[in-house]
This record gives structure tokens, C-alpha cells and sequence, in this order.
């Protein structure tokens, strides 16, 4: 077993943000106040969007947009089987229910045309997920959307800077929310950011985040509502973190690039598949997920993945089906079988180690231990 152990993700932190979380503690000012407020138009600059909201997580986020758009109960909502769990959780929140479509398996979005077939007269919203930052189909869910009167909410929490053509992530549909997890481009520990341009979700964002307080007075609530607020320590490292996301962009494009090159070889001899990705070059890489070729089982990507572990490097699945976690199955009734793209892709998905400062040597011994592996099946 190597003596060096590569994580699967690492953040990008410098002096400058820890510098600026000092900062807010030495002061008197920990919650609302303007590191908050220029995180939130740093976000929605970003987006091309005119409101930023800074809330406390990413699940947060995607749950407040789907209340201010009046989801509720039996009201059905068109998304994916293939992302992290908060994409459905946010729908079961408000008890509506979460109307998956299978994948397209060049892209791994939601296929348009299996979207456009599962609408139905109960159905209200599109909740499309940017997956591993790839932000293909984005403009035709948006048509879509349009074409049967429905709201769209844009799960960015995967995409911060990426771009489909001209328009950045976030900048389509209703709102969108991006999310600052550890392992995401930039991070704030925990937090997330709804963009929208709509002035009445933006709004009630405001006043739902904050307990339903509608007016500044702090014992007034018009309305039921939580404590997703963002603390001002954490906006002033996010606001340090969006300032240098170009910089982090592009380490991230670079550290890619080198996975790319160096698996060129078992592309070609057609044991796997790169991450796709629109607009290459331009991309927001959030992780770097590569699939094994078919002749492969999930059994030989989970033997795989513990070899990889052996030797101190670090690999995940992206994802597990949500259709597939107990609980969906219990609540929905959804079994093994239901979406066999999503299935047939998500058995033979491992995540790489991938962060900005990931060492060209880094990538080389990565590539070195999975070759191996790989050849032994």
C-alpha cells in the first residue's frame, strides 16, 4: 500500500478568505449583514441573474424555490433518477411528487423527448440537474417549460461558471441554486444561493428563509417559514471563493485536461468512457466521473473501486439511483427496472480524485492504479 493518500475532493482556500473570516469575527455584525449582500450579487452577477439569495445549504435552496412557486401537494414535478438526493427530497418536502424520466446516455441529463412524453395535466414544474456540471439539454428543458405552461427550477448546485453557449448556469428557467459544499468548485462549508430574475419568488425566498418574517420588524411573521438564513462568516468566505472562481475554474479545466490525456490510452482500447461535458473547454468541472465500458459489472467497478482504496486513493460512485434508494421506493413505489439508461450508467460510474491544486503526478499514479484494475477483469 502507497504511503501517499490522494482525497477524492480538497478545497481551494488561500490567506485571503481566511483573512476575511478573521475579519467578520473580530467585528460586531455575524448574521445579515454585507458580506452577505455582496455574496448574493456577486452569485447573481454570475448568473446573469438580477437576485442572489444566500441560504444555508444547497437543499435549502432547491426547497424554498419550490415553495415559492406554489408546488404542493399531488402536483407533479419532472426530474432525474440520476443526481444526489436533495433534487427529490426538496419536491417530497412540500408533497408532491417527483416524476422521474431516464437519461440520455451520451450526456447523462434527462432525455428532452422522455421529459416531453411525461407530461401530464399534474404536472407543474421541470427540475432539471446540471450532473457533474454538464450543462447540455439546458435550453430545450427550458422550451419545453414554455410549451406546456410549466415553472422550471435550474438545480445548478453542480455548475457555478459553466455556460451553454452564451448563457452562464442558473440563468435558465423560473430561479436556479447553486450549492458550496466542500467538494463543489467553491465552497462555504455549507451554504447555497437562489439566483432568480423574478421579483415575487425572490421575495418570498426572503421572508421564507427567515422565519416568514415579511418586514423588518423581528417579531412580526406573516407566514410560516425556516431558518435557512447564511451566516455572515460563511458569505465572507463565499464572497472571497466567487472572487477568484475563474482563477479555481481553471486549475479545475487544467486537472481535467490531465485526466484526459492520461486515459486516452484505455479509452482507446475501450475499457472506459470519459465524462461528458458541453463546451468542453469552457466547462465547471464539479467531479471527474469516469464510466467503465458495459462488458463490465457493477460488481467489477465496486472491486475496482476497493483496489483503489487499498491503495490510499480516494474514488466514490456517482450516483446510486435515487429510484433505487429505499425510502424513494417505499414513498413512490419505484423498483430496479424502471429506467434501465440510468441503471445500465450509474453501475459502472467511479469518481476520480479531483480538485483544483491535483498534481499532474497526482493524476499519473491515479491513472496507473485504475489501469491495473481495470486490466485484471
Amino acid at each position: 500500500m502507497s504511503d501517499e493518500s490522494i482525497p477524492l475532493s480538497s478545497q481551494d482556500i488561500t490567506q485571503a478568505e481566511i483573512d476575511a473570516v478573521v475579519e467578520v469575527l473580530r467585528g460586531d455584525r455575524l448574521a445579515l449583514g454585507p458580506h452577505m449582500q455582496a455574496f448574493e450579487a456577486a452569485c447573481a452577477q454570475r448568473a446573469g441573474r438580477k437576485y442572489g439569495l444566500a441560504v444555508n445549504s444547497g437543499t435549502s435552496g432547491l426547497h424554498l424555490c419550490v415553495r415559492a412557486l406554489g408546488i404542493s401537494d399531488g402536483d407533479e414535478v419532472i426530474t432525474t433518477p440520476f443526481s444526489f438526493v436533495a433534487t427529490t427530497n426538496c419536491i417530497l418536502f412540500e408533497r408532491a411528487r417527483p416524476v422521474f424520466v431516464d437519461i440520455d446516455p451520451e450526456t447523462y441529463q434527462m432525455d428532452p423527448a422522455a421529459v416531453e412524453a411525461a407530461v401530464t395535466p399534474k404536472a407543474k414544474a421541470l427540475l432539471p440537474v446540471e450532473v457533474f456540471g454538464n450543462t447540455a439539454h439546458f435550453d430545450a428543458y427550458e422550451t419545453l417549460a414554455q410549451k406546456h405552461n410549466l415553472a422550471m427550477i435550474e438545480d445548478c448546485c453542480e455548475a457555478l461558471g459553466g455556460v451553454l453557449g452564451n448563457r452562464p448556469a442558473g440563468n435558465f428557467g423560473d430561479c436556479g441554486c447553486f450549492a458550496f459544499y466542500p467538494n463543489k468548485q467553491i465552497t462555504t462549508g455549507e451554504g447555497g444561493m437562489i439566483v432568480t430574475d423574478r421579483q415575487d419568488i425572490r421575495d418570498m425566498c426572503l421572508s421564507l428563509r427567515n422565519q416568514g418574517r415579511a418586514t423588518e420588524a423581528w417579531l412580526s411573521h406573516a407566514r410560516m417559514g425556516y431558518n435557512y438564513r447564511m451566516s455572515e462568516v460563511t458569505a465572507a468566505l463565499g464572497e472571497v471563493q466567487v472572487s477568484r472562481l475563474d482563477e479555481i475554474l481553471a486549475k479545475r479545466r487544467a486537472a481535467a485536461a490531465l485526466y484526459d490525456e492520461a486515459l486516452a490510452g484505455l479509452v482507446q482500447k475501450g475499457l472506459l468512457h470519459l465524462p461528458p461535458m458541453a463546451q468542453r473547454d469552457k466547462a465547471s468541472w464539479f467531479v471527474y466521473v469516469i464510466r467503465l465500458a458495459d462488458r463490465f459489472t457493477g460488481e467489477d467497478r465496486d472491486a475496482v473501486m476497493a483496489g483503489l482504496r487499498e491503495q490510499n486513493i480516494g474514488c466514490n460512485c456517482y450516483f446510486v439511483p435515487i429510484h433505487l434508494q429505499p425510502y424513494i421506493q417505499e414513498t413512490l413505489g419505484t423498483k430496479e427496472g424502471d429506467f434501465p439508461i440510468t441503471e445500465r450508467i450509474a453501475a459502472r460510474t467511479i469518481a476520480l480524485p479531483f480538485f483544483a491544486n491535483l498534481s499532474e503526478q497526482q493524476v499519473t499514479r491515479v491513472v496507473e492504479v485504475l489501469g491495473k484494475l481495470i486490466s485484471k477483469k
